[in-house]
């Protein structure tokens, strides 16, 4: 964290949104993941798109898609944001019984866009976890992480571990 204080944080320790308005616009960008623990056979149904709810990863990533548009209702302090780009992909690996989400979010706006790359992969997982649950309720939602972001006054940020 370049700052040591919690900037939502206000002077008289109550929560509040961060004033964004005397910062320059520019080009903001954030990829994140998620990783989900599934059976090799959930993980073969999510490929073959043969759940019993239907093509799993079209939905999830509609449902990401969607999620990361909604960030600022959703995420009480996060600014609205006018995106101008929102993709999510899904990918399976069917003998370690993974999948893994990875979103990206853009915008040219005075705030950056990482809640809403961490929306979408959080919102896809659990669209994930919810068309496949008949199949098997032990899916595990391991991981949801920033892999990277780009834009403001902290520049460039990638994650140095996998």
């Amino acid at each position: 964290m370049s700052e040591s204080r919690l900037t939502h944080i206000g002077e008289d320790g109550k929560a509040r949104m961060v004033d964004v308005g005397a910062k320059d616009e520019s080009k903001r960008m954030a990829r994140a993941r998620a990783r989900l623990r599934v059976s090799s056979a959930t993980a073969t149904a999510i490929e073959e798109g043969s759940g019993p709810k239907g093509e799993v990863a079209g939905v999830a990533r509609i449902a990401g898609i969607q999620a990361a548009k909604r960030t600022a209702e959703l995420i009480p302090l996060a600014h609205p944001l006018p995106l101008t780009f929102v993709d999510v992909t899904i990918s399976t690996d069917v003998v370690l019984g993974v999948v893994e989400v990875v979103s990206e979010a853009r915008t040219r706006d005075r705030t950056g866009v990482e809640m809403e790359a961490l929306t979408a992969c959080t919102v896809a997982a659990l669209t994930v976890y919810d068309m496949v649950k008949a199949i098997e309720r032990g899916v595990a939602i391991e991981e949801v992480v920033l892999i990277e972001k780009l834009g403001g006054k902290s520049g460039h940020w990638l994650r140095d571990r996998d």
